[in-house]
């Protein structure tokens, strides 16, 4: 019996191959998938070519099957990634995929910057930044690229379309966790 993590693997990278063929989406037979698969679930597929991002695709909220949430979103990654182009089947040979569950968020009262820094655990935290209409989250792993929570919470704003420093009156922030697995296709 395959287990839900080998299972969410292989439908991502599902999902990517259709992307990469320019197939539709793949439509899963849920009552075939594990019942783990089957509640609501939010997630991110993150692709990466010798070790350079290629594609990332994710949600933030739990609406539908996390086994349909992920088949989504590794498509998504694959073709709808507005930073790079259609992913082309040659690049299927050396391609690393993976999938981040995200867990629960939870609110992060912070009133000042200074008190926001404070709060964050490096390579723990994953981050939501909303300000009216503007909203932007970092994955826990991009704590590998930016390790001091300064330099975190600055490129965080930036991707929000916010000025990095400052702390507008409208702001809340939330935290979650994140599981990671991953494989190379």
């Amino acid at each position: 019996m395959i287990s839900g993590t080998e299972r969410l693997l292989e439908i991502a990278a599902l999902g990517v191959r259709h992307a990469a063929r320019m197939l539709p989406a793949p439509a899963l037979d849920l009552a075939q998938e594990p019942p783990v698969l089957l509640s609501p679930g939010a997630s991110f597929v993150t692709l990466k070519r010798a070790g350079r991002l290629r594609g990332c695709i994710g949600t933030l909220e739990a609406s539908r099957p996390l086994a349909t949430d992920v088949l989504e979103n590794a498509y998504a990654a694959a073709c709808r990634d507005p930073r790079f182009p259609v992913l082309d089947m040659r690049e299927l040979e050396d391609l690393a995929l993976s999938v981040a569950t995200l867990g629960p968020h939870e609110p992060l009262r912070a009133s000042t910057r200074d008190a926001l820094l404070l709060a964050l655990r490096p390579g723990v935290d994953g981050l939501v930044v909303r300000s009216g209409t503007r909203r932007a989250t970092f994955l826990p792993a991009v704590w590998e690229q930016l390790p001091e929570p300064a330099d975190f919470v600055d490129a965080l704003w930036q991707k929000a379309r916010l000025i990095p420093g400052s702390w507008p009156e409208q702001l809340e922030l939330s935290r979650y966790r994140v599981e990671t697995i991953q494989t190379r296709l």
